[in-house]
C-alpha cells in the first residue's frame, strides 16, 4: 500500500493550494478536474485529515492544509534542486527560458551566453513571446522559467519583480508637444495615440486604462500599434500618432522620434519579473545572477 505522502500527491496538493481553484489547478497540471479531485480526496483519506474546505463557490485550506503547504513546497523544492543539479552537471539537458517581447532591457543582450556559462552541460534555448503566452508555457512545463512583463496574470506561479520602468511618450520631433521636457497624460488628450490590443496583455492593458481615466486622458483616436517596434517607431516618425512605450525603448534611436518622460512617473509603468513554476526555486538564484541585477532593484526610469 502506498504511504501517506509521495511526490505526485504533493505536487497535486500544492497546485490546488496555490490556486485555490480545482479547475485552474487541473489546467496547470494538464489533468481533467475529476481525477485531480479524486487524487486530493485519496490523499486526505490516507492522511486521515481534510486539507481543503470546499463549497460550490470557494476553496480554502484547512488548518491541516496550511500546516502541510510550506513543508510540501520545501520537499518539492529539494527534489527539483537535486534534479537540476544532477542533470546540469552530469548530463545534457535543455533549459528553455522565455523572454517577453514587451520590453527590451539592456541586460537581455548577452543573456543567452551568460546562462550557457552557468549551465555548460545544458543546451540553453531562449524563447521570445508575449507575457501571457510565456506564463502558459511555464504552467505547462514547456519553459523552465520566463522573464515576463508585469502586471500579467500568473496565479499559481512564483513571480519576483526585478525592475520597473516608467512609460515615455514617443512622438514626432516636429510635434508641438516635443518642445516640453516632460508631459502629463492630460496633455495627450485629443491626440492620435498608438496602443496595443487588450488580448496581448490583458492585466497591463486594464491597469493602464485605469490610469488614463484618473488622469483625464481622452485620445482623439486610438490606433492599434504594430507588433514590430521598428515599424511602430517609423509610423511615429511619419507623424501618424504618439506611442507610449517603456523607457527601455529610448535605446532604439530613430530619426524623427523624440522621447519625453511622463509626469505620472511610476504610476504608469511596466515591470519585468522572473516567473517560475511553484517548485522551480532552484533556478531563481542563477537566473537572477545572469540578469546582472542586484537582488532588489527598482528602476525609476524618468530620472
Amino acid at each position: 500500500m502506498n504511504g501517506p505522502l509521495d511526490s505526485r500527491a504533493l505536487r497535486l496538493f500544492v497546485a490546488v493550494a496555490w490556486t485555490l481553484n480545482f479547475r485552474q489547478a487541473a489546467e496547470m497540471l494538464h489533468l481533467s478536474q475529476p481525477p485531480l479531485s479524486r487524487a486530493i480526496r485519496e490523499l486526505e483519506q490516507r492522511l486521515g485529515v481534510g486539507l481543503f474546505e470546499r463549497n460550490t463557490r470557494s476553496v480554502a485550506l484547512t488548518a491541516a492544509g496550511a500546516l502541510l503547504l510550506p513543508r510540501a513546497e520545501h520537499i518539492l523544492r529539494l527534489l527539483d534542486e537535486a534534479h537540476t543539479a544532477v542533470t546540469a552537471a552530469h548530463g545534457a539537458t535543455t533549459l528553455r527560458i522565455g523572454l517577453t517581447t514587451a520590453l527590451e532591457p539592456p541586460w537581455f543582450d548577452g543573456l543567452g551566453e551568460r546562462l550557457q556559462a552557468q549551465w555548460p552541460q545544458a543546451h540553453v534555448e531562449l524563447c521570445f513571446a508575449s507575457s501571457p503566452q510565456l506564463v502558459r508555457q511555464v504552467r505547462s512545463g514547456r519553459l523552465q522559467a520566463a522573464f515576463i512583463a508585469l502586471p500579467t496574470e500568473s496565479q499559481g506561479l512564483q513571480v519576483e519583480e526585478l525592475e520597473r520602468y516608467a512609460l515615455y511618450a514617443a512622438l514626432p520631433c516636429a510635434h508641438p508637444l516635443a518642445r516640453h521636457k516632460r508631459l502629463r497624460l492630460a496633455q495627450l488628450s485629443q491626440q492620435t495615440l498608438f496602443w496595443f490590443e487588450r488580448r496581448r496583455q490583458p492585466a497591463f492593458h486594464d491597469h493602464c486604462q485605469a490610469v488614463f481615466k484618473r488622469s483625464g486622458l481622452q485620445a482623439r483616436q486610438w490606433l492599434t500599434e504594430a507588433m514590430e517596434h521598428h515599424v511602430l517607431l517609423a509610423e511615429v516618425a511619419a507623424g501618424k500618432g504618439i506611442a507610449l512605450l517603456p523607457s527601455t525603448f529610448r535605446a532604439l534611436r530613430r530619426q524623427g522620434v523624440a522621447y519625453r518622460p511622463l509626469a505620472e512617473g511610476l504610476e504608469l509603468s511596466v515591470g519585468i519579473g522572473l516567473c517560475l513554476p511553484p517548485t522551480g526555486s532552484a533556478l531563481r538564484g542563477p537566473l537572477r545572477s545572469a540578469s546582472g541585477l542586484p537582488q532588489s532593484r527598482l528602476t525609476q526610469s524618468e530620472t
